[in-house]
């Protein structure tokens, strides 16, 4: 009998590790006739509510459900390496607990990996109903950006909700960097993938972890970990400056020896605004430098990914 290894990352999810338990084992027959057990690893992200009891209830009476629970939130990426160390599985899911990756798909998923013959198949979402307009914006600008800079597989909408089989998921540990961006890494990787495409659902209950903000942040995180574009932006304007600033100076030298300057100040307000849109310039290159060097910072530090604070 072969294993198929279920990661749920969890953060604050009390209300839905039920209804999720639930829609899972709906495919318990489609699995049982295929000799595919189950094994569920839920990972405790730090949750401040009543999600590791949620969890402890379902282990107590199923002997498949396990649990990962970190001293703190280290974040999603971190809940996901963790949980694919964890995994035994001779296939691998990852899916969140709210309900946003339908249960449903995972029978076509595996038939993708055992009777088509990939090595992975992901999902994305080919619309965002629900989602606020500007949300929706940029995220579609943030696929079409990193595609264009980068060498990473990764097609707008696309989920975290995954299904792998074992040498998949050891080639992703294999990559054991502080600064993870999975979406990327599992492009990287390479090997056949396949894209289920499926309409947005929205959440069963509570609402989205992910602000504005950190879907930002997380945005600069996997361009930063997977394109030195930016880097070369930076050394770009910095020449173009550096040649526009010695023709400026051969003008005014000229214009110096040729007209003088009879108006004393003549040209101090296009002069001022210059320096400050250099200098501005200037900063945003020094910003960008600084966040490789922040990364570089954090990978030779080698702390730990997270810590458990208990495992059952």
């Amino acid at each position: 009998m072969k294993l198929l290894s279920v990661i749920v990352p969890c953060y604050n999810e009390q209300e839905n590790i039920a209804d999720f338990y639930k829609e899972l084992m709906l495919n318990g027959p489609f699995f049982k006739d295929r000799d595919i057990e189950f094994e569920i690893i839920f990972v405790n992200d730090g949750s401040n509510d009543g999600t590791v009891p949620e969890i402890k209830k379902l282990a107590g009476s199923d002997e498949r459900v396990h649990l990962i629970s970190f001293s703190r939130n280290f974040g999603k990426e971190a809940a996901i390496y963790a949980g694919l160390k964890r995994s035994k599985g001779d296939y691998t899911v990852i899916m969140d607990c709210d309900l946003q990756d339908p249960p449903s798909l995972l029978p076509r998923m595996y038939e993708c990996l055992v009777d088509e013959g990939y090595d992975s198949v992901a999902t994305r979402r080919v619309n965002r109903k629900g989602e606020p307009p500007i949300r929706s914006f940029f995220a579609r600008m943030f696929y079409r950006l990193i595609n264009k800079i980068s060498n990473a597989d990764i097609v707008d909408g696309a989920r975290d909700y995954r299904m792998m089989t074992r040498q998949f998921v050891e080639a992703v540990l294999s990559v054991e960097e502080y600064n993870r961006f999975s979406k990327g890494i599992f492009g990287w990787v390479g090997f056949r993938n396949k894209w289920l495409e499926f309409e947005n659902v929205e959440r069963r209950k509570g609402e989205t972890k992910w602000s504005f903000w950190k879907l930002f942040v997380y945005a600069i995180d996997g361009i930063i970990a997977f394109s030195t574009a930016p880097l070369s932006i930076a050394s770009f304007l910095g020449v173009l400056f550096c040649v526009a600033a010695f023709v400026f100076i051969l003008v005014i030298i000229i214009r110096k020896l040729t007209v003088g300057d009879p108006h004393g100040l003549v040209g101090w307000t296009s002069t001022a605004c210059i320096i400050l849109f250099v200098s501005g310039v200037q900063l945003f290159c020094l910003g960008i430098v600084g966040q490789y060097l922040s990364k570089a910072y954090l990978e030779v530090k080698r702390r730990p990914l997270y810590i458990v604070k208990e495992e059952l």
